[in-house]
């Protein structure tokens, strides 16, 4: 038999450190910290509501219109009509919705942090190399890694189902705005300084407009990433589509997790058509310089 390893450190009782320690932030700030985002579940709920509330013709033409503007493709926009008739007809429209809700809503989050951030990695070389290992650490914890810290704060619910969802997801665009304003023309930054343009005309005049369709492209992946963990969210109470695919496992019910895995997939397939149509049109505006 193999020798074990050496013991170097104590883990057992690092453990407990920890452990004590984030206990004794739950029991001194956990309500403080609650309170803050009350905010972030109103908005979740209202949107939740909205969408449910709303006539599923409406949000079916809301989405098909989009899609259309988007792609400028019948077919394109007659898939995603399809897909979310195939979705309603199957009785999964409100849970469908509520799936919807969570990933607009933590994208919305993910998008307002990200983005500021990625423009200030950009700026900052040194902010930029404590970051990235960060954002690598982020993109490679175990998804379940996220439920633990966000469900001892508040409890199952909403709020760490979001939460969890918004740090999950939240990498690539900030990677991609920093990379996208990186990328920009130099000559033609330094063009438009010449011509006495403040630090604030360069970045919304030349920088974002430049690279908005890698910008796009963050969003996209935040978006795809949201959506993808709304099946771990519904372990801590988000519900959705996601929820579908938890009973089917705790019941072994195939038809229930298939069906409600493939609504998921729709749901995928839509919202990553239309962010890749508006990045791509962005990529073609600056390319044909109208």
């Amino acid at each position: 038999m193999a020798d074990n390893f050496p013991e170097f450190i104590d883990t057992r009782g690092l453990r407990f450190a920890i452990d004590d320690g984030f206990s004794w932030v739950v029991a001194h700030y956990g309500d403080t910290f609650e309170r803050m985002l009350l905010p972030l579940l109103k908005l979740l709920s209202a949107l939740e509501s909205f969408l449910q509330w709303l006539p599923w013709y409406v949000t079916i033409a809301v989405i098909a219109a989009l899609t259309y503007s988007a792609a400028r493709s019948l077919k394109a926009t007659g898939g995603a009509v399809a897909m979310l008739v195939f979705i309603g007809a199957l009785g999964l429209w409100n849970d469908a919705m509520a799936t919807i809700a969570l990933m607009l809503a933590a994208t919305a989050v993910a998008v307002v942090i990200g983005i500021p951030l990625g423009i200030v990695m950009a700026r900052s070389d040194w902010l930029r190399s404590i970051a990235l290992p960060l954002l690598d650490v982020m993109q490679t914890l175990p998804i379940f890694v996220y439920l633990i810290p966000f469900v001892m704060l508040f409890g199952p619910g909403k709020i760490p189902a979001i939460l969890a969802t918004v740090f999950f997801a939240i990498p690539p665009v900030i990677r991609l705005t920093d990379l996208g304003i990186r990328q920009v023309d130099g000559e033609v930054v330094e063009a438009i300084v010449a011509f006495g343009a403040t630090p604030r005309q360069k970045l919304l005049k030349v920088q974002i407009p430049l690279a908005l369709p890698t910008i796009m492209a963050g969003v996209n992946q935040t978006t795809m990433m949201a959506l993808s963990m709304v099946v771990i969210a519904s372990m801590i109470g988000a519900g959705g589509l996601g929820y579908q695919v938890l009973q089917g496992i705790q019941r072994l019910e195939v038809s229930r997790g298939l069906i409600a895995g493939i609504a998921i997939v729709f749901l995928a397939v839509i919202f990553d058509r239309i962010a890749q149509s508006y990045g791509r049109r962005a990529q073609k505006h600056l390319a044909s310089g109208e």
